[in-house]
């Protein structure tokens, strides 16, 4: 997509670049539509397009950008390259929120515009994440250096007429970073992007962060080190600009990409504008959230969920084992606070999801397929997304390792959160590799798909939205080997698209099997859906349905910490039940004095 300021002498070409990774085939991951959008992208394009509206390369200079999401769109560099040098290469390229996955990727599509002249810009979480937690050289950074790519470290709110003024002079700077002074993002420019790009997200939908940072400690967190701990936000003004700039082009679904929105301190004043914009304007609001586990303390922050469109809540879970969260520093998930949690957001019939991390220090083999087992049983919960414990170059856990010079995989590429990186104290890479992938089978048996079909019928959540979710989350590892967060639809592949250190295949090779595989892939996707359709389809027409009752929807009662696994099977479960009884009996006692 390019978008161009009003007519001028001369236009600087701006090209936003958001970088795939490669996959084990050497592949870049690259789908027809892709699940997620872009935040970073978004922010981005936002602020660079607030850029050309304020001319900040002088009144005779315009700003043309154009946007280049490669999970779902083909960097197809020869035709960026025609279009720079037409233009007398009077522009830049800007790799925009570059994970550590995505970096080798992202130096691979930097190489030939610096072989020509280009000025290239990266900034991300990795650049953002090695500086502020480790040394200046650390983890590949002086690649950047050797090809002459310049760093971007912090955020751009502010920080972004300075880069374009000194790439349209000539005189980029090696490093600009900023990491020490995180700006204020209340009254910004506001994340978006031309529906044409949100057009390649599956169900049109965009994204916006209405809060930055997070006061938790997390060690395999990098958002902490990155954005912060502490918060800054949006006004509830800035959200209703974004949401009416986006319902004008017709897309009104939104992923609020906050690590954890309950923790906004103005959640409330937000989530009411939305309420009006809904129900008095009538824009018809579909939102996913990211909260905590002790969301449903917040008086009406649920209720008001709903109100405001939410459909689906993504939650940090991690662990059932109070052990393990110690191990990570999340002590405030509370598993005795968890059914409770879980119950109040299947009570407004909004889907439920959550992040599981395996390879915490106490996990085996035999302790993780026990814990998916008693989740299945005992929690309400619809989807849970597995990831491997990773340390991320920007972590409290990557750099304790480093500083203690433990072997850490050098390939960026597979610092996933689906590959293992590093060595447990139980497990090995083999056994640890078999686990992840065996989870997604354990979790999604055919078994357990119908029965949370049947709870989401019994809780209101409509059939027919989880049927889509399970389909992806059952079949994406299987099928395409990627986390489901990568996935789409329909994946595409090009020959050229692979590593540079992996050997070119011929088209005659290529071509084949790509076509073989695609068919025989969606094969078995459909077999996968008209299963789930069929399940779905019975128990919509079982007149017993609405009243559907098992373990995990039962209320919560006073005593269950007695014979419930969750608190019985791990010395952590025992002892936070144990905790919980003395202060009930403290508070109980105190208060009969």
């Amino acid at each position: 997509m390019r978008e161009q300021s009003e007519t001028t002498d001369r236009n600087f070409q701006l090209i936003l670049i958001k970088p795939s990774h490669y996959d084990d085939d050497g592949y870049v991951i690259r789908w027809w539509r892709a699940m997620i959008p872009s935040n970073s992208l978004a922010a981005l394009y936002g602020i660079a397009a607030d850029c050309a509206e304020r001319r900040v390369l002088g009144p005779g200079v315009g700003i043309e950008i154009t946007v280049i999401d490669e999970t779902n769109t083909r960097v197809n560099t020869s035709a960026l390259l025609r279009q720079l040098k037409t233009n007398d290469n009077f522009g830049m390229v800007a790799l925009v929120g570059v994970q550590s996955n995505q970096y080798p990727r992202a130096l691979d599509i930097a190489r030939p515009f610096r072989e020509a002249g280009i000025p290239v810009s990266m900034g991300g979480f990795h650049v953002s994440g090695c500086l502020s937690m480790l040394d200046g050289h650390a983890v590949g950074l002086d690649e950047c250096r050797e090809m002459g790519i310049s760093m971007f470290a912090g955020e751009v709110e502010g920080r972004l007429d300075k880069v374009l003024q000194d790439a349209a002079s000539g005189t980029l700077a090696p490093l600009y970073n900023f990491m020490n002074d995180l700006p204020s993002i209340e009254g910004a420019a506001v994340p978006f992007l031309p529906k044409t790009n949100v057009a390649q997200t599956l169900g049109l939908s965009t994204s916006f962060d209405a809060g930055r940072g997070c006061p938790y400690q997390c060690s395999f967190c990098t958002i902490i080190n990155v954005q912060g701990r502490k918060s800054r936000f949006r006004t509830a003004d800035d959200v209703e600009k974004l949401v009416r700039m986006n319902w004008a082009q017709g897309i009104h679904k939104f992923f609020i990409t906050d690590d954890n929105f309950a923790r906004n301190k103005d959640w409330e004043a937000i989530f009411d504008r939305l309420i009006e914009l809904r129900e008095k304007d009538g824009i018809p609001l579909g939102l996913m959230i990211q909260v905590d586990t002790l969301c449903h303390k917040i008086p009406n922050f649920i209720e008001k969920s709903k109100r405001a469109g939410v459909t689906r809540v993504f939650i940090g879970l991690e662990n059932v084992n109070p052990d393990n969260l110690t191990a990570a520093k999340k002590n405030q998930n509370k598993i005795t606070e968890y059914r409770k949690m879980l119950l109040a957001w299947k009570a407004q019939g909004i889907m439920t999801l959550a992040g599981y991390i395996l390879g915490f220090p106490a996990d085996t083999p035999d302790t993780i397929r026990r814990d998916i087992a008693i989740i299945q049983h005992e929690l309400p919960l619809d989807v849970i997304e597995f990831f491997v414990l990773t340390p991320l170059p920007g972590s409290e856990d990557h750099q304790t390792l480093f500083r203690k010079g433990v072997a850490m995989d050098p390939d960026l590429n597979i610092y996933d959160v689906e590959h293992v990186c590093t060595e447990h104290p139980k497990m090995s890479k083999q056994e640890w590799e078999s686990i992840y992938q065996e989870a997604w089978s354990l979790y999604y048996s055919p078994e357990h798909m119908k029965t949370l079909l049947r709870r989401a019928v019994a809780t209101g959540v409509p059939l027919a939205r989880l049927v889509k979710v399970l389909v992806s989350f059952a079949t994406t590892v299987p099928l395409e080997n990627v986390h489901p967060l990568q996935s789409g639809l329909l994946r595409l592949k090009h020959p050229s698209e692979r590593r540079p250190d992996m050997p070119r295949e011929r088209a005659l090779v290529f071509w084949p099997r790509f076509v073989g595989e695609t068919i025989t892939k969606h094969l078995k996707l459909g077999g996968t859906i008209a299963r789930l359709a069929v399940t779905a389809l019975m128990i919509s027409r079982d007149k017993n349905a609405k009243t559907y009752m098992d373990q995990a929807l039962t209320p919560v009662g006073d005593h269950e910490d007695e014979t419930l696994e969750l608190f019985t099977k791990t010395a952590g479960g025992q002892a936070a039940v144990s905790h919980i009884k003395k202060v009930n009996e403290l508070t109980h006692a105190h208060r009969a004095g």
